[in-house]
């Protein structure tokens, strides 16, 4: 008599955390300091304002905007800050730094979220390849963030996966 086929997987009990689904939902654009310098060098505060002024920041509607400059150049903090007062009316949010920097930020603070406790005694799977940038800081603060509650720990995909912690069993007293 043949045995049904059984999804071990399906059964096993584990759960799998998917770091993609913590990314930001909006469209994020880089607004670079560099096209608003004389000679890609040296920040004009006057040229700088007029340029700001005429500026179409509506097209940064419900955008998060990252603001840096590619360009080898000092900037003035003031610079940056005064980006963020003309995109505020319009933007979903400013950062200023690279755009890795911001995905860093943007999924340690959507992991704050997260309640460690209701994975307590539980087997989580933080799943490996994403098709969206995933920082690897994201992994590390979720395995910290998991560590203390979770029965076991591992990366990768629940049919084949990288045991990474496993908590003791209590001693028999």
């Amino acid at each position: 008599m043949e045995q049904p086929l059984v999804n071990r997987v399906a059964t096993s009990g584990l759960i799998t955390i998917k770091l993609e689904d913590f990314f930001p939902s909006e469209e994020i654009v880089v607004f670079d300091l560099k096209d608003y310098l004389f000679m890609e060098l040296i920040l004009k505060e006057k040229d700088f304002r007029a340029a700001l002024k005429a500026h179409d920041w509506t097209q940064y509607e419900d955008k998060k905007l990252v603001v840096n400059c590619s360009a080898d150049a000092i900037i003035p903090v003031w610079a940056y800050m005064l980006v963020a007062v003309y995109a505020e009316p319009h933007a979903a949010g400013v950062f200023q730094g690279t755009t890795a920097e911001f995905y860093k930020a943007a999924f340690s603070e959507a992991l704050r979220s997260i309640d460690g406790s209701t994975y307590e005694d539980k087997r989580v799977v933080i799943k490996g390849c994403s098709d969206k940038p995933v920082p690897s800081s994201a992994y590390v603060e979720l395995t910290y963030k998991l560590r203390p509650h979770a029965k076991s720990i591992m990366y990768g995909e629940p049919c084949s996966t990288v045991p990474l912690y496993k908590k003791p069993k209590p001693a028999k007293g």
